[in-house]
């Protein structure tokens, strides 16, 4: 049950979108046991973001939402991956992104809980 939330301070046409949902879906399954099938994406384009007080160059928010436990080394892998994603397709530097992951036990789906 991942679910990557995707906040951008850019205008993003369509087929960025698609090739943003595409390109997350290929990169969830570096974390073990996650794959596109279960994955939900949001993507929120067009933001007033701030970084450092200035808004004059792309900035990303990135959060990774997951059931399960962490795994550091997972998450080392996916920060690469969104890095370059976002890089490529959106412009946004590296350090001009911030990636957020939480891991849960407590997740529930289709009226009941895992």
């Amino acid at each position: 049950m991942p679910f990557i939330n995707s906040k951008v301070s850019v205008k993003t046409t369509p087929e960025q979108n698609e090739e943003l949902k595409k390109r997350l879906g290929q990169a969830i399954s570096l974390i073990p046991g996650k794959s596109e099938s279960w994955l939900m994406v949001n993507l929120e384009d067009d933001l007033n973001m701030y970084f450092r007080g200035d808004d004059s160059e792309p900035l990303a928010f990135v959060g990774v939402n997951i059931y399960g436990r962490e795994d550091k080394s997972a998450f080392e892998k996916m920060t690469a991956e969104l890095t370059k994603i976002y890089g490529d397709v959106l412009g946004i530097k590296p350090d001009h992104m911030y990636i957020k992951y939480a891991a849960s036990l407590d997740w529930g789906w289709n009226g009941g809980n895992f």
